[in-house]
């Protein structure tokens, strides 16, 4: 069998009741654009009918329901999926409904030859007042941290062999500020582009809560040990 050219993570938890219509528009849009894509549904260890609800809805299509044993975070998501994802390039959507399907169309269109990385930012999005004090607070401390400062809002478009899966540690969606930091002192060749966010089918979000929160900091302070470690092994010469 063929690798597909594209292959589309869909990250899941607690989605029972969007997971069926979000994959219905999905599919339409990949036959109208992008024939052959796969599409990878990440059961985060839903207590709910997700999976059964999402086996039903790719039920003859290219892909495939995977299923962690218990909720492990957006990070842990997004490398499951590109373990098992056997497409030239790589991208993932919520399972919410937020991000349309043509996001997908725009990020393929600033991919090419002489890129490794599209990353994407909001042209405007209705967020509560905790989801932006979160989302500020996590660039502050990058730029103190890190030095570097990085705007990913939404999914990004990668070649399947820029993402390591065993070479990055967040299991949190500190993963989405990683790959991006990764990429700038890597010097790789990015892009950015803008799309739309759409208000959530149904449900609410689960990203903002206080374990979500302590993750990404704990990652991000890893982040900064490991890069510390390994500049001293380099000096020592290990």
């Amino acid at each position: 069998m063929s690798a597909p050219p594209l292959s589309l993570i869909v990250l899941a938890y607690d989605e029972e009741e969007n997971i069926g219509p979000v994959l219905q528009e999905l599919h339409a849009w990949i036959d109208a654009h992008a024939p052959g894509a796969e599409v990878l549904v990440v059961d985060d260890g839903s207590r709910d009918g997700t999976a059964e609800a999402a086996r039903r809805a790719l039920a003859g299509r290219p892909g495939a329901v995977i299923s962690h044993g218990r909720n492990r975070g957006m990070g842990a998501g997004i490398k499951t999926g590109t373990r098992a994802a056997r497409g030239e390039w790589v991208t993932f959507l919520p399972a919410d409904g937020q991000i349309a399907p043509e996001a997908v169309g725009t990020l393929l269109a600033a991919a090419g030859p002489d890129v490794d990385l599209v990353l994407s930012v909001y042209e405007d999005r209705d967020d509560g007042p905790t989801r932006k004090l979160l989302s500020w607070g996590v660039r502050a401390l990058i730029t103190a941290v890190h030095g570097v400062r990085v705007r990913s809002d939404g999914p990004y478009l990668f070649r399947r062999g820029l993402l390591d899966p065993d070479q990055l540690p967040p299991e949190s969606f500190f993963l989405n500020f990683e790959l991006p930091i990764r990429a700038r002192r890597a010097r790789l060749r990015t892009r950015t582009v803008t799309i739309a966010c759409r208000p959530r089918r149904a449900g609410h979000s689960k990203t903002a809560r206080l374990g979500r929160v302590v993750d990404v900091g704990r990652d991000l302070v890893d982040l900064r040990l490991r890069r510390t470690r390994d500049a001293w092994r380099r000096a020592l010469g290990r």
